[in-house]
């Protein structure tokens, strides 16, 4: 283990990693990056049903690309829950961890033999975490917890788009990454406490709470306002429950993002009178009406044009990015946010760092994910060799 690891704030924690495609492995991913060994616990045909699910047709070392992603420096042991000799050396392995992750429906661990209940009093300190995609209770808990399907039923994608759009979901997966963020969060404050208790504890965490969390103040405001369903903008929208003129809006030659500014401000900055006749207690009620003015003004002139003024005069505003546009920008280069993973085979794949720095220096894992099994004979050994010592 190089020092580097051996800094980091988890070092020596070992983390079960039973979970497939992207909650659970992101979760079990953000360990691992602040130092944990984290050993993923797959079937032994196939193994995590996301290696072979290609994205863009991006594939390393006979995997998905997205795979390697969010399970780098990870090991992989194979095992048949259903068998019970591999059940056993599993239970076994369980008994040496601090943390257990899973992304089974309600039921299926417990069915196994695996549940926390059972898992507790073969050790008593584990931390183990249970995500879903809508908690164990009502009707909804057998359904499949899928993140843009959970966008779909929380109300999220109504957020989104114009008025005369559509739901539009994001596009990305947005909530299994929230949720991993959250399962890491319970499963550190449990660490924390197991240092003062010696017990460890149960982290749920599913992703339609993860939705209605994320979006807690949209949320609020319209339980607030007898369930009202807010009315998206005609023009710019990207917050429904956000005034004039908050939003992005069409320029000469590409997009502008405009955030809070006092509509005085703005009719000045502008140079359009007419807005200024909306008094700012009408930012709200005639939202469509003041916007459809920025509008207008906007579209006369490139983006730096309107750069050129606002930001001097200290508004809030940005250009409107693509991925090609932004990775040339001298900010993105100043955030440092990329690394390589590398095989010892040769093969290298650009991805993201660790978005947590910790002492000024944000961790970086330079493995790529493990290929299937490769550690079984070694991890196996070892819990055997404890077995007899």
């Amino acid at each position: 283990m190089s020092d580097d690891a051996l800094s980091l704030p988890l070092s020596g924690l070992r983390v079960l990693d039973f979970a497939q495609f992207l909650a659970g492995p992101v979760a079990a991913m953000r360990l691992s990056d602040l130092g944990a060994e984290v050993i993923k616990v797959e079937r032994p045909r196939g193994g995590d049903l996301c290696r072979s699910m290609v994205v863009n047709d991006q594939k390393l070392e006979g995997d998905s690309l997205v795979f390697h992603t969010f399970n780098r420096g990870k090991k992989s042991v194979v095992a048949d829950l259903k068998e019970p000799s591999d059940l056993e050396t599993i239970k076994r392995l369980i008994k040496t961890a601090d943390v257990l992750i899973h992304n089974f429906r309600p039921g299926v661990m417990e069915r196994i033999g695996l549940g926390f209940e059972t898992v507790k009093k073969l050790n008593p300190g584990l931390v183990y975490g249970a995500v879903s995609g809508y908690g164990t209770e009502g009707p909804w808990a057998k359904k499949p917890g899928q993140d843009l399907l959970v966008q779909s039923l929380s109300g999220i994608a109504w957020l989104n788009g114009n008025a005369t759009d559509g739901p539009v979901p994001t596009g990305f997966a947005m909530l299994d990454v929230a949720t991993a963020g959250n399962l890491v969060q319970g499963i550190l404050a449990c660490l924390l406490r197991r240092g003062t208790t010696g017990t460890g504890g149960l982290v749920e965490v599913d992703l339609l709470t993860t939705a209605i969390d994320l979006t807690f103040e949209q949320f609020t405001c319209f339980l607030n306002d007898n369930n009202h369903q807010p009315t998206r903008h005609e023009v710019g929208n990207a917050n429904p429950y956000q005034p004039a003129p908050y939003g992005i809006y069409k320029t000469a030659d590409g997009f502008l993002a405009f955030a809070m500014t006092p509509l005085s401000v703005v009719a000045d900055l502008l140079d359009k009178p007419e807005i200024s006749e909306f008094g700012q207690d009408q930012a709200f009620s005639h939202l469509n009406e003041i916007k459809k003015l920025v509008s207008e003004v906007f579209l006369k002139e490139p983006t730096k044009h309107w750069l050129d003024i606002l930001e001097p005069a200290g508004i809030w505003c940005a250009p409107v990015s693509n991925w090609v546009d932004f990775v040339k920008t001298e900010g993105f280069k100043a955030a440092n946010l990329v690394q390589t993973l590398k095989s010892d085979t040769g093969s290298e794949a650009l991805t993201t760092k660790c978005p947590i720095r910790l002492d000024g220096v944000a961790p970086s894992a330079s493995a790529l994910a493990p290929k299937l099994g490769c550690d079984t004979r070694e991890v196996f050994r070892e819990i055997a060799v404890g077995q007899e010592a």
